[in-house]
């Protein structure tokens, strides 16, 4: 699959904005702390990724009803959903100067039915775009870091509905930002996710 950029000035994907707020304090700090001992740029997008991955419980595996969304409220709490830990991945990303976008796939609900989109990361490196999922293994999910080779946590099947959105965002998409800050808690989050993304041209 291509990817395709959304914005096509690639410093939109190094800014700050209200949920990837990698001028907070805590982003920076967690930032200095794991840039520490890298050896470069590649290392400490691994090291970010296995961070956010592996130090956050992700909040429907660890039953935390809280719902975050900005990155530093993620870093801070510890917990969020898929959308939340992208957010949090693509300020640490961003807070060392390496471009990141936000992406979705369309996948099937763990349980009740129906789809909900999914959230991403695609980092930019050696002038191309990688996907990376850090929303956290458990039993049946293998994600790592790869910039040669995807090895994300789902692969869609076309059979049941799913889809790899293409479209790269510099901020997360509306309607996904908005269930996220109108929801009270995780349970009823569940019931406002989108279950599809409205991509270019208002296409599905």
């Amino acid at each position: 699959m291509e990817l395709i950029q959304g914005t096509p000035d690639l410093s939109a994907c190094l800014a700050a904005g209200e949920a990837i707020d990698h001028g907070h304090p805590v982003v920076r700090e967690t930032a200095a702390h794991l840039a520490k001992g890298v050896v470069d740029s590649h290392d400490y997008a691994r090291a970010a990724y296995e961070f956010v991955r592996d130090a956050i419980p992700h909040a429907q595996d660890s039953g935390d009803p809280r719902v975050t969304w900005r990155a530093s409220d993620v870093l801070r709490q510890r917990t969020g959903i898929c959308h939340a830990r992208a957010h949090a991945l693509a300020a640490l990303l961003r807070a060392e100067g390496i471009p990141a976008a936000l992406c979705c796939q369309r996948l099937t609900r763990d349980a009740g039915g129906g789809h909900v989109a999914h959230g991403l990361v695609a980092v930019w490196f050696d002038g191309t775009w990688h996907r990376q999922d850090p929303r956290g293994n458990k039993p049946g999910v293998d994600a790592q870091f790869s910039l040669t080779g995807e090895r994300l946590a789902f692969v869609p099947d076309p059979k049941s509905s799913e889809v790899d959105y293409p479209v790269l965002y510099a901020e997360p998409h509306p309607a996904v930002l908005a269930a996220l800050k109108a929801a009270p808690d995780r349970p009823r989050l569940w019931k406002s996710l989108p279950d599809a993304l409205r991509v270019r041209g208002g296409r599905r």
